[in-house]
Order: C-alpha cells, then sequence, then structure tokens
C-alpha cells in the first residue's frame, strides 16, 4: 500500500492485501483457540473419555473404525493439499528464469531494490517463513476439527446400525437364551419370549439414549467452541476470496486453492454430520418397532423426536456448515465481484 500511492499500481494493491488477509486465518484461529484453550481441552478429552467407554471387538466399535478411517483420509487429505499449496507457492520462483519472489508485486518496506543482494535473500526467507506459518495453522487446526466432528458421524452411524438389527440381535439373544436353559416349557410360552425380547430391546435402547445424548451434548460443546474461530474464518476468506478474483486469477491461481478448500472442507465436515443425524433419524423408524411392546414403542419415539432435531455445526450461528451454504457463499462472492 506504501508503493500503491506512488505507483498507482492498485491490482499489485489488491493482491497484496488478498494475501494479508488470507495469511491472518490460522494466526486468527491459533489466538481464538488459546483463548479457549480450556475448553478445547475438555473436548477433547471428553472425546477420548467417550472412546474408551467402548467395548472393544464389538460391532459397534468396529463400525466406529470404520468410519473414522474415511474421516482420518479426509483430514490427511486436506493437510497435504494446504500444505503442498504453501510448498508449490514458495517453489515457484526458484523454478521461473531469473530472480523473482513468491510475490513480486510485494516488496517488504525496507527492501527496495527487492532483486538485489541481499535484500532478495531476506524477503525471500522471510516469505518462506510467513507460509509455512499460514499453512501449517489452519491446517492442523482444521484437521482437528475434522478429527472429532468426524468422530461424532462415526458414532452416529454406528448407532443407526445398531438401531437397524436391534430385533435382529434380539432373536438371536433368545435362541441362545432358550439353548443355555434347555427345553423348558417356560421358554417355549410366547408371552415369555416376548418378554426376554423386551427386556433386552429396553436394555439396548438404554444404552442408544446414553450415547446418542452424549454425542448430541459433544457436539453442542464442539460447536460452542469452534463457532467462533469459523465466523472470522469464514469472514476473512470471503474477503480474501473476493479479493483474489479481483486481483487476476492469472496472479492469484495459487492462492485461490489454499482459501476455497478452507471453505469447502468446513461445509464439507458440517454436511457429513448433518447426513449422520438423518440416516440415524431413518434407522430409528426402520428399527421393526412394530414387534415392540408399549414401553419399548414409547422410548422408540422418544429417540426418533430428538432424532428429528438434527444437529448442525455453524459459523458464529450465521453460517449453517452444510452443501448449501457453501454454495450460497460462492455465489455472495461472484456477485461481489461483479459488483465491483
Amino acid at each position: 500500500f506504501f508503493y500503491c500511492r506512488t505507483t498507482s499500481n492498485w491490482i499489485s494493491a489488491i493482491i497484496v492485501f488478498s494475501l494479508g488477509v488470507a495469511s491472518e486465518i490460522g494466526v486468527c484461529k491459533m489466538f481464538y483457540l488459546y483463548f479457549y484453550e480450556s475448553n478445547v481441552r475438555d473436548v477433547v478429552a471428553e472425546y477420548l473419555t467417550c472412546d474408551r467407554l467402548l467395548i472393544p471387538a464389538s460391532r459397534f466399535k468396529s463400525n466406529i473404525l470404520k468410519t473414522m478411517r474415511h474421516v482420518k483420509k479426509r483430514a490427511l487429505i486436506f493437510w497435504i493439499v494446504i500444505m503442498s499449496n504453501g510448498f508449490v507457492y514458495v517453489t515457484k520462483p526458484l523454478i521461473i528464469p531469473g530472480r523473482h519472489l513468491p510475490e513480486d508485486e510485494f516488496i517488504l518496506l525496507g527492501l527496495d531494490p527487492v532483486h538485489e543482494s541481499p535484500n532478495y535473500e531476506i524477503a525471500y526467507l522471510a516469505t518462506i517463513a510467513g507460509v509455512i506459518i499460514t499453512v501449517y495453522l489452519p491446517s492442523n487446526i482444521t484437521a482437528l476439527f475434522i478429527i472429532i466432528t468426524g468422530y461424532t458421524e462415526a458414532q452416529m452411524l454406528a448407532l443407526a446400525q445398531e438401531m437397524l438389527l436391534i430385533w435382529d440381535d434380539a432373536e438371536i439373544y433368545y435362541r441362545s437364551y432358550k439353548n443355555l436353559r434347555g427345553n423348558y416349557k417356560v421358554v417355549d410360552n410366547i408371552k415369555m419370549k416376548k418378554l426376554i425380547l423386551n427386556n433386552f430391546i429396553k436394555c439396548r435402547l438404554k444404552d442408544v439414549i446414553k450415547i446418542h445424548t452424549n454425542n448430541l451434548k459433544l457436539l453442542s460443546k464442539v460447536e460452542s467452541v469452534f463457532r467462533g474461530a469459523m465466523a472470522i474464518e469464514f469472514t476473512l476468506l470471503i474477503i480474501s476470496l473476493t479479493a483474489v478474483l479481483l486481483g487476476g486469477l492469472e496472479k492469484t491461481y495459487l492462492e485461490l486453492p489454499f482459501s476455497l478448500m478452507q471453505v469447502a472442507i468446513d461445509c464439507f465436515t458440517g454436511q457429513k454430520v448433518i447426513d449422520a443425524c438423518e440416516f440415524f433419524e431413518k434407522s430409528v423408524y426402520a428399527s421393526k418397532w412394530e414387534h415392540f411392546d408399549k414401553s419399548n414403542m414409547a422410548t422408540v419415539l422418544v429417540i426418533l423426536q430428538t432424532a428429528q432435531k438434527t444437529t448442525t455445526l455453524s459459523a458464529g450461528g450465521m453460517i449453517t456448515l452444510s452443501y448449501p451454504s457453501l454454495m450460497a457463499i460462492l455465489k455472495s462472492i461472484y456477485s461481489a465481484f461483479t459488483t465491483l
């Protein structure tokens, strides 16, 4: 901006502005989470405690691990893309003939002429340090967000499978009970069979309610901790993406995926949680509840009513993290670009 007043090169000023806004995302999120450090630690500790309560080698834990493998890949791909973007950004000048910086328009104050030694070396090293901070912080903070919300997604999907198989499990339990007790007449009684089946289902439904309620509480805590950081991130990203388009994609093509990827992964993560909650709701209704007794039917109704209140994640309570929100953000960015 200092040189812009003398050169009247406003495009360079816009590019530098977009870089400055995008580079502050990680720093702002870091300070925000540092300010709420105790809350973040409590949430992570509660997730670890929740995981330790799972029965080893059970079907429920096995289903959670299957989903968590996909969540891990999701976080790893995001981390690699963001870090690779920074690596390509700082190595691009080394490939281009001549002395170049990642952004030749960005002249550090006091290092003019910037392409002469030792100004060039100092500016290049300072740029590398800045890029490391810019990509390392958001990639790791967002990866943490993906993992902990992904664990809730995994638990909801595993609970859905348990609800779908609850009647089959009850019948398997009854057959095992019958084989252990032998050919007693009381076991062959229809009333006793219904009693055994519904007692099993009652215990299983209690576990489902406990786990479901715990997950809703954990997700609510994640929402309260990250919503401010998400609001800051989305505000800066929208401003940055608008400035990127104004600066011209031929000069900011490396900055665009950095900003766009962060918006997209947050909305994708929020949408996966919504999808998991909706799948759980459908599985509750498909649990063959018509075979249950009235008490268990009432319990299933309570679970269904709770499941119908789909839990969502948001950025500051203003933007729901979902696919429609992503499309709305991209549309608003393009509208701002065409207006300006």
